[in-house]
């Protein structure tokens, strides 16, 4: 496993990889119940390779994440593992929250300080309510106690509310959403590089975007196979992302054994990308950009719907037939994977989801495009 460390981050090197906790296998997904004997032997794996840096955050897996992760990682010594976890500024309503759920974190994390702590999506409204509520002072103070190691915040708005921040206060790390894909869509160059002008490492999230990069349009992925026939699409995605050499470690929501593997297998030599490889994963991102499909990372940020749509899963099942053009695969996966209540023609336009989406998708506006989408394919054939 290669390691990496920063002046400004206490307590030592960081390894490349980090193991994300937001995309646990599950027993149910529409409870979010974590597959605590499968996603145990892949923390323990990833652990026993070299993994030290594990994030988490309070609303992971509807609560239940940082309860988990906290017991697994409980067995191993404290000083050999970095945990990081996250404030969900969203949901602070009072003076007192912020402190109150610290205290719930410490309890269910099984812990007495945080290696990473950050100010969860810090966009422009929700650096409102840490302003309203003196967060920022309250986690500073934690800092000084040494509740808190180092602290940061993670970020998915408009690069000048970023450049806002950064002028706040000296930050130890900011977390970014870095890929080949966002680059220049979502103006990822220009929010890594503001932030390493200030000489804060970066740690990224979402390197594969949510598994899009990993299942990627048949004309890219042949083209990276083409490259090295022995390297999965997810693997291109995520030494795109640490050859970036800012960044103190690389976040990967791994969901199955397999991922975690392979993973590992990326960063155990790791390499950046020559110039050959850079020009074919641009290459294969226009054919990607060209598909046609939604910029969903299947964060969930923007569930529940109030009208009870399952956004995420609409969104994947549409963009697999997006990647495939297979109409009869795309219908019998939606009509047959998703109950009545939870397909595209519910929606009815309230905008929540948009306003909550780190990608700022029009999620209303996809949900009608794909609802016509599928009343216009079970048409039949003149």
């Amino acid at each position: 496993m290669q390691y990496r460390e920063f002046p400004s981050i206490s307590g030592g090197k960081v390894s490349l990889l980090g193991f994300g906790c937001m995309r646990f296998p599950t027993t149910d997904p529409e409870t979010s119940a974590i597959d605590e004997s499968l996603s145990t032997a892949m923390i323990d794996y990833a652990y026993k390779h070299g993994v030290t840096y594990f994030d988490t955050a309070y609303p992971y897996h509807k609560g239940m994440s940082e309860t988990f992760v906290g017991k697994t990682l409980k067995k191993y010594p404290r000083d050999s593992f970095r945990l990081a976890t996250k404030m969900p500024l969203w949901l602070l309503k009072e003076k007192g929250d912020a402190e109150r759920i610290l205290a719930e974190q410490m309890e269910r994390l099984q812990v007495s300080f945080f290696d990473f702590y950050l100010l969860h999506d810090m966009n422009r409204e929700n650096y409102e309510t840490a302003v309203k509520f003196g967060v920022i002072d309250l986690l500073a103070e934690y800092k000084r106690k040494g509740l808190i190691r180092n602290l940061g915040f993670s970020f998915h708005d408009k690069v000048d509310v970023l450049e806002k921040h950064l002028q706040v206060r000296e930050w130890d790390f900011v977390q970014l959403q870095i890929n080949y894909l966002d680059w220049e869509m979502q103006d990822a160059k220009r929010a890594y590089e503001l932030v390493k002008e200030k000489n804060i490492p970066v740690i990224i999230m979402e390197p594969v975007r949510g598994g899009a990069l990993a299942n990627l349009p048949k004309r890219a992925a042949e083209l990276l196979n083409k490259l090295d026939p022995s390297k999965s699409n997810a693997s291109w995605a995520i030494r795109y992302a640490a050859s970036k050499e800012n960044a103190l470690t690389i976040l990967s929501g791994m969901s199955s054994m397999a991922q975690v593997e392979d993973n590992i297998e990326t960063m155990k030599e790791f390499r950046p990308l020559n110039e050959k490889e850079l020009n074919a994963i641009n290459q294969a991102k226009s054919f990607l950009l060209a598909s046609g499909a939604i910029p969903c990372t299947g964060c969930r940020y923007c569930m529940d719907c109030p009208s009870g749509v399952d956004i995420p899963r609409v969104f994947a099942i549409y963009n697999q037939y997006v990647m495939t053009n297979n109409k009869w695969s795309f219908l019998n996966s939606y009509q047959r994977v998703l109950e009545d209540s939870k397909k595209a023609d519910k929606c009815v336009a309230c905008g929540k989801c948009a306003r909550r989406c780190p990608q700022a998708i029009d999620i209303p506006g996809w949900m009608k495009k794909i609802s016509e989408a599928v009343m216009e394919m079970q048409k039949p054939d003149k």
